[in-house]
Order: C-alpha cells, then structure tokens, then sequence
C-alpha cells in the first residue's frame, strides 16, 4: 500500500493518517512492536515539521506524509515547505552538556526506533525506513 497525504496540524486528521498506516501494517502482519516504533518515530517527524518547519509559516499550513508499506519494510517520508535545517547542527541530547536540553531527543528516538532515517532537500524532507526484523 503506498500514499501521499498533505496534512495540517489537526488532531483529528494525524490520528486519522496513523489509522490508514496501522491498518496497513496488520494487513501485512506487523507485530505490535513494530507498529509502536513506526508510530513514535512518525509522531517524532511530524511533531518536528508543525513545529519547526512551519513555524514562520501561515496557521494551516500542510505538511506531506508519503508512505508504502510491503511485507518487508514500512517507508515513510514527512516534508515540511518550511526553510529547512542543518541536522548536524542538532545537539546530542546524550551528551553530559546537553541531558538537561530539550532540543534533538526526538531525532535521537527517529534514529533509534527506525532502520534508516535520512534528511534531503535542506532538511525539510526526512526519508525513514522501518525493515522488518526476522
């Protein structure tokens, strides 16, 4: 199953979006683990776009979720319209000057929970890929 979703920040609308992913993925007999790791590192993603990459954008602003799902491995990517970032420039929130920060711990649980995370596109576009373990 593959599709292409703008989406703005309306609760309703993300929960709904998760649905048609989570339904996807118990089609393809994803164990609840699995399903738990795509779904935090998604909220992660898009918790990101809404608030940094439309931050100086106008209120309904959509972002772009793109996913496929196989029997292998759940695809996933979130692109934001907004100016985008350097990632390298996001401090390690397990290094001792920054464990009281808030800033980076939700690419830190992309990057744990996912097989491959990857930004393009100036950093507004994150390509996450979750392959199934064996």
């Amino acid at each position: 199953m593959s599709a292409s979703v703008h989406i703005p920040n309306d609760r309703p609308r993300i929960d709904q979006l998760w649905g048609d992913i989570e339904a996807a993925m118990q089609v393809h007999g994803y164990a609840a683990a699995s399903v738990f790791a795509v779904r935090l590192a998604l909220e992660e993603a898009m918790t990101n776009a809404f608030k940094h990459g439309l931050k100086d954008l106008p209120e309904g602003t959509p972002i772009t979720v793109d996913y496929t799902i196989t029997d292998a491995r759940v695809s996933i990517a979130v692109e934001d319209p907004g100016p985008g970032f350097d990632p390298d420039d996001v401090p390690d929130p397990t290094a001792e000057e920054n464990l009281t920060r808030p800033g980076g711990r939700g690419l830190l649980l992309i990057r744990s929970y996912m097989t491959h995370a990857e930004f393009k596109n100036q950093g507004r576009r994150l390509e996450m890929v979750y392959e199934r373990p064996d």
